[in-house]
């Protein structure tokens, strides 16, 4: 049985995860909603076109770091890594269903790159490099999230990560594929914006 110190952590995880910073960011600068812009998903691309560059980069810090701070947290304090990769999936879901913004959430790219931060760093950093590849060859904010994602199982892996760690990233994985697939139609349609052309 999990213990109430385990239980509690994974809970504020998700607390931590439901923030959507492109919502407050935005809201704080008076910039309009994100939801209302683009694709309605509250993330660093629709932050930008809501508020420019600096609401973007401020959301991307806000959704790693959500991410990051409770694994990292869990992972330091003595808990297993069964807890911490619980406390990255509760991260991961709080940002996709958000109980503070009526479970409206994002796609959790930024956030799975804050969950490998804590869970497995230099998967993190390969994370990072298969993102910035995949963008400069195909020039597509969606293909290169979704590559990332599903590459992330196998980085974690060869990083030496435990099972349960490969196994939670391997839900964010597929998770990220699954809501992205409303971009994959529009770029099957040639509908979706490439990056640096919007």
């Amino acid at each position: 049985m999990p213990s109430v110190e385990s239980i509690l952590v994974v809970l504020a995880a998700y607390l931590a995860g439901s923030v959507s910073f492109a919502v407050v960011i935005c809201r704080l600068r008076g910039d309009p909603d994100p939801r209302g812009v683009g694709s309605g998903n509250p993330g660093a691309t629709n932050a930008a076109r809501a508020g420019g560059k600096t609401a973007a980069a401020l959301t991307l810090l806000g959704d790693v770091g959500k991410a990051w701070l409770p694994v990292f947290a869990a992972r330091h304090a003595g808990f297993p890594d069964s807890v911490a990769a619980l406390a990255a999936l509760a991260a991961f879901a709080g940002h996709l269903y958000p109980v503070w913004h009526r479970f409206r959430g994002g796609k959790g790219v930024a956030v799975c790159l804050g969950c490998l931060l804590g869970l497995q760093p230099l998967a993190a950093l390969a994370w990072a490099g298969v993102w910035l590849a995949a963008a400069g060859a195909f020039r597509y904010v969606a293909v290169a999230g979704v590559g990332a994602g599903l590459a992330a199982p196998f980085l974690v892996h060869w990083s030496g990560a435990s099972a349960a760690t490969t196994a939670a990233v391997a839900v964010m994985g597929l998770a990220t594929l699954a809501r992205h697939r409303d971009n994959l139609r529009r770029i099957s349609r040639g509908e979706e914006d490439r990056l640096f052309e919007s």
